[in-house]
């Protein structure tokens, strides 16, 4: 009867979960893809928009585009553009999927390894609604996040399993579960110290506690009064302890190899990409400040979640007194808990988790430009939130007005968080509300101020966008991509000679920036010069053989300038790129048909009209092509198309009346 309840009440709090995280976080569907990431991942990435296809498998897992290995994110990206396309809201539905599963899992395995319902559904609900986790859920380049955190989630969930009855099956399911983990997001690395700390609470297999499923009830209960002197224990006592332990550190063995292994992957991988910065650009000593600031910054944050930011940037040196502070502060929570590790063995399982996990993303090895980030707590206050729930029923006495006033006191911090959270949901509704609340919140964002200029280029806001570039430029010169995007919108501004000296500023920066070499190249192109343009183009391949682009703009200049055998080179290789590009097959069609290369025209024309069945041009070479056939009735078809689309097309107009004089004289 009591397990029927209990099952009862499991259901009816995974619904208020589920029910409570859809209602918070449903605006995100009519939310759009943020210039900030989205665009490596999904926007303007022809490998992910092309679905799931072989080329975008063997992509997937051979990339390391964002400083990152992690197939597994990718085919999730592709997985929606095949389903979705390019519809923002169902690739956000589908992060928020994610969330509510990682949060079920969450509240069902943790229940199962305490007993303690309400313990873990607030735990669950923390995780759910905290403002903190907006970032993760509400933008789309965060699938690693919530998608490496649920397989983080059924690796827990697995162990537990296997814990309870150890077969070999269950513990390569467990060791699956992590690998697949750690193929969406390296941030895994840590889960095998978190299952030893799980090993010491809740699952009891240290030696020095005993078996007991109800540990958790009797941590609660005030320590009885000593009767007796404590006697010394013995050191073979300690050395068997110690001893029993190694078998659980044995069994994460494989764990620790592939943890080792990703870890390897991802440092090579972030340094092969430019992702990591160099010690000279941010010395050790500022890592390690800002490490200690941010520990505590992260704390205060989960305790008081305000001036939220998508980007926070790095101070630099820190002021003394901040930094002893953030030590000291530290110290003094680390010591008692340690030394009441026995009594209250939560608090030190919440506290390393916390610790712990956010080792690989604390800034010691800095990655990108950002102080600290609020994506990077998505699965690391969870220790936080469990020192909390099983921390403060201790604290009050066993009666019931003291726990209907905890009870309303839980109910009311969630309810407040719940505010919280819908409220910073809302700044993520498009790039500009995003980077417009950052600069409100924060001071000398020069990567809001870009992105934020960015966005207003996009809607044709040029004057303001030149205005963000600049104030981006003067907190720091250092930014080729910034320079890039001046350049971009003062060409626009028909100011080609001050786009080029900022196009050129981006190559005294980078000198091997292809953008920059792109940008210069089509300036060369619009100004006459073939031959210089072909020279930045060929720069930008020399960099990067893959850039789509460039491969379209210099088959483009050497057919223009008279060698298209070698722009059907370059075109071809746009085509492995990016398959359906329809211009690119209109080019090479009639490149071909001039050639008389008539098959092969005929293939181009038809896979322009696939993709774009309005293209009236596609539609009227293909007719000439059928007709030189003597395809005369399919040729009439697709003139009369071209007519159709543009009724003030002369040479659509003339093919289709000889098409069907021609027609009239064979019958």
């Amino acid at each position: 009867m009591l397990k029927a309840l209990n099952s009862h009440r499991e259901l009816l709090i995974c619904l208020l979960l589920i029910v409570t995280t859809l209602a918070v976080f449903w605006p995100v569907k009519n939310h759009d893809f943020i210039n900030y990431d989205d665009t490596l991942y999904i926007t303007k990435n022809s490998h992910v928009q092309g679905g799931l296809t072989f080329s975008g498998l063997k992509w997937a897992f051979t990339s390391t585009l964002t400083g990152n290995w992690h197939p597994l994110t990718w085919l999730s990206h592709m997985l929606d553009c095949q389903l979705f396309g390019l519809k923002p809201g169902w690739h956000h539905l589908m992060n928020l999927f994610f969330h509510i599963a990682s949060t079920l899992l969450l509240f069902l395995v943790l229940h199962r390894m305490t007993k303690a319902l309400w313990q873990c559904a607030f735990v669950a609900a923390l995780f759910a609604l905290h403002p903190l986790h907006v970032e993760s859920v509400a933008w789309v380049a965060e699938r690693k996040d919530v998608l490496s955190t649920f397989f983080w989630m059924l690796t827990i969930g697995a162990y537990v399993y296997y814990v309870e009855h150890p077969r070999p099956l269950r513990y390569v399911i467990t060791l699956i579960f992590f690998a697949l983990g750690l193929m969406a997001k390296p941030m895994l690395v840590t889960l095998p110290f978190v299952l030893l700390l799980l090993d010491y609470w809740p699952l009891n297999r240290f030696s020095f506690h005993k078996a007991d499923p109800e540990i958790h009830a009797e941590a609660l209960k005030p320590a009885a009064p000593a009767k007796k002197k404590v006697q010394a224990k013995n050191p073979s006592d300690s050395l068997y302890e110690w001893t029993s332990i190694r078998p659980l550190i044995w069994e994460k063995v494989p764990f620790f190899a592939l943890t080792t292994i990703f870890s390897v992957l991802a440092y090579l991988t972030q340094q092969k990409e430019g992702a990591m910065a160099a010690l000279k650009v941010i010395p050790f000593d500022i890592r390690v400040t800002n490490a200690l600031v941010s520990y505590v910054s992260y704390l205060g944050k989960m305790i008081w979640p305000q001036d939220l930011a998508v980007f926070y940037p790095h101070p630099g040196m820190l002021p003394p007194w901040q930094v002893f502070g953030a030590a000291a502060l530290l110290l003094i929570v680390t010591f008692p808990i340690i030394w009441t590790a026995r009594r209250f063995p939560y608090l030190l399982v919440g506290w390393l988790w916390y610790l712990g996990t956010l080792v690989p993303v604390i800034g010691i090895v800095q990655v990108g430009q950002q102080a600290m980030a609020d994506r990077y707590t998505y699965v690391t206050l969870v220790g936080l939130f469990i020192m909390a729930a099983w921390g403060l029923p201790p604290l009050v006495k066993k009666n019931r007005h003291q726990k209907v006033f905890l009870g309303a006191s839980a109910g009311f911090v969630l309810v407040a968080l719940t505010f919280v959270t819908w409220t910073q949901v809302r700044y993520w509704q498009n790039s500009i509300t995003l980077f417009e609340h950052a600069l409100d919140v924060t001071k000398n964002n020069h990567v809001s101020h870009d992105r934020l200029g960015s966005a207003l280029d996009d809607q044709g806001r040029i004057d303001e966008a030149i205005g963000h570039y600049s104030e981006s430029l003067r907190i720091n010169p250092n930014q080729a991509p910034v320079y890039n995007n001046l350049g971009v919108a003062l060409k626009s501004q028909g100011k080609t000679g001050e786009a080029i000296l900022q196009f050129k500023e981006a190559l005294k920066i980078s000198p091997n920036d292809v953008t920059a070499l792109f940008n210069l190249g089509c300036i060369m192109t619009s100004q006459g010069k073939t031959h210089a343009a072909m020279s930045f183009f060929q720069k930008a391949l020399d960099v990067d053989p893959d850039d789509l682009e460039s491969h379209v703009m210099l088959g483009n200049a050497l057919a223009f300038g008279g060698k298209p055998d070698e722009a059907l080179v370059h075109y071809s290789k746009a085509l492995e790129i990016k398959r359906d590009y329809a211009e690119i097959h209109y080019n090479m069609g009639v490149i071909l048909a001039s050639k008389e290369s008539v098959h092969e025209a005929v293939y181009h024309f038809r896979e322009v009209l696939r993709i774009e069945p309005d293209h009236a041009m596609a539609h009227n070479n293909l007719g000439s092509l059928l007709a030189l056939k003597g395809e005369i009735k399919e040729a009439i078809h697709h003139f009369q198309e071209a007519v159709r689309i543009q009724p003030t097309n002369k040479m659509a107009k003339d093919n289709l009346n000889q098409a069907l004089a021609q027609q009239q004289k064979s019958r």
